[in-house]
């Protein structure tokens, strides 16, 4: 996991810089990041159905190989000089078709192979896996795209997602009894309908989208800041989001001893609002050090929003719907983010502010929308969300 991860920051900021220096277009660096993630959050409820009844590992270790083909492909084109816009948009738009089968496969295995009271923990490694691979993935992708080129910056991550995959052969898959009907659309259907159905993923999925807009924001903004406004190196794009690594590094950890028990909510809502502190300091015209303090304070927040938010959702999920309500509510979650990213490509070509205007806002409207929508304390139990009659027409069945 952690090896994909640092090969998935990695490739995240090096394709970014990519679209920026070698193209030089705002517009293609937020439309690959739109490629790069949009098509896995449509199938998403089709690959949460596969997990639940196919077992996790041996996808996992597909989404690995297919990422690892794209990257070799790219890097490829691009040496020879034959790498046009829109040939890029759909190798990356291809290879995000299969996302979500490692990133919700791998997250859903924590519930299934870990004791509850140490949830807390394990959701501080999952986090710190995120922040670890920001800390180490971003700086090391931007510095090596610099030093080395794009292209052997590219097979480089290739490589790395080939060792992931090797890593994960033979790795156990624990038995669920999953919810099926034996029919793969339909078991995606049910696992939209459940999700939706569950008041605390519903209110997860509202508020993180809204709020995830403005992580769109953040990746585009801050290297065009960088690279145009201040006329810096590209490797300055890495160590700053690598300085976000450091701090939700720290901040995970410390939060990871926290029982989040009850306090779900206030850890998910206050750090929403220091979000929105930090994307507007962004507006100081003041060099690196808004930006450097902007990214310090977002991973501060991250690490006691990331375990709550992932405790909440393994409390309050059924487990034998965890493949197809985690695939759902991550992609729902994360909706944002691409969306994002896509918008502030055009914004920025007319206004930095404007882009980080539009970034402030959609924080601070998902703040106000989780303090709305995501229910408060109450039993921590799985909340009811099947489809009326799901019970009856589901079959359960080990999966794998």
């Amino acid at each position: 996991m952690q090896i994909a991860r640092i090969a998935q920051s990695m490739v995240g900021i090096v394709v970014i810089l990519f679209a920026l220096q070698r193209y030089h277009s705002p517009q293609l660096a937020g439309a690959v990041a739109f490629a790069s993630i949009a098509p896995g959050l449509v199938v998403s409820p089709l690959a949460g159905a596969l997990l639940d009844r196919h077992g996790r590992v041996r996808l996992i270790i597909l989404d690995y190989l297919v990422a690892a083909s794209a990257l070799f492909l790219v890097a490829a084109l691009a040496l020879a000089g034959d790498l046009p816009e829109w040939l890029l948009l759909t190798i990356v738009t291809v290879a995000a078709l299969t996302g979500p089968l490692s990133q919700s496969g791998l997250r859903s295995l924590f519930p299934l192979i870990v004791p509850e009271p140490l949830w807390e923990r394990v959701n501080a490694v999952d986090s710190n896996g995120w922040v670890l691979a920001t800390l180490v993935g971003m700086p090391s992708g931007a510095l090596l795209a610099q030093v080395a080129g794009f292209e052997p910056a590219l097979a480089f991550i290739a490589v790395s997602y080939l060792l992931a995959a090797l890593t994960m052969v033979g790795a156990p898959d624990p038995r669920t009894d999953a919810a099926s009907t034996g029919n793969i659309f339909r078991d995606a259907w049910l696992g939209l309908v459940y999700t939706w159905n569950n008041r605390t993923l519903r209110g997860l999925a509202i508020s993180l989208s809204t709020m995830n807009l403005a992580g769109g924001v953040i990746e585009i903004v801050v290297p065009v800041m960088i690279l145009h406004r201040l006329g810096m190196e590209q490797a300055w794009v890495g160590y700053m989001f690598g300085l976000m690594g450091a701090f939700g590094v720290v901040s995970a950890f410390l939060a990871g001893r926290i029982r989040t028990a009850g306090r779900e909510k206030t850890m998910i809502v206050w750090p929403a609002f220091g979000f929105t502190a930090a994307t507007a300091l962004l507006f100081w015209p003041a060099g690196l050090l808004p930006i450097a303090l902007a990214m310090s304070i977002g991973g501060l927040v991250n690490g006691p929003l990331d375990i709550a938010l992932f405790t909440l959702r393994q409390r309050r999920t059924d487990p034998a719907w965890m493949g197809r309500a985690f695939t759902v509510s991550m992609s729902l979650n994360f909706a944002g983010f691409p969306i994002g990213a896509a918008v502030v490509g055009i914004l920025v070509d007319y206004s930095i502010e404007a882009a980080i205007l539009f970034g402030v806002i959609a924080n601070l409207i998902g703040a106000v929308l989780a303090v709305l929508l995501i229910p408060g304390p109450q039993a921590h139990e799985p909340e009811p969300g099947a489809p009326t009659g799901v019970e009856a027409e589901a079959t359960a069945r080990p999966a794998g």
